[in-house]
């Protein structure tokens, strides 16, 4: 049975089930959470998430993992 996957307008899998993704969706909405309400600092989140500050500093900034669903992907 093939499994849907989110793509972008490009027909490029985003998010959790892009090939490189580290993190899933709901780590990232966490690290977003952690950062936005509690203040918590890159380097705490990098720590605790085990990728790099730059990748923390890029979610939190939204200039990675902020793509939306353009449309699905049988896979």
């Amino acid at each position: 049975m093939k499994k849907q996957v989110p793509v972008n307008e490009k027909g490029y899998r985003i998010g959790q089930h892009h090939h490189n993704a580290v993190l899933t969706d709901p780590d990232v909405e966490l690290v977003r959470i952690l950062r936005e309400r509690d203040g918590k600092p890159y380097g705490w989140l990098a720590l605790k998430f085990e990728v790099p500050k730059s990748t923390i500093a890029a979610i939190c900034q939204y200039k990675r993992r902020a793509q939306t669903i353009a449309d699905w992907k049988a896979v």
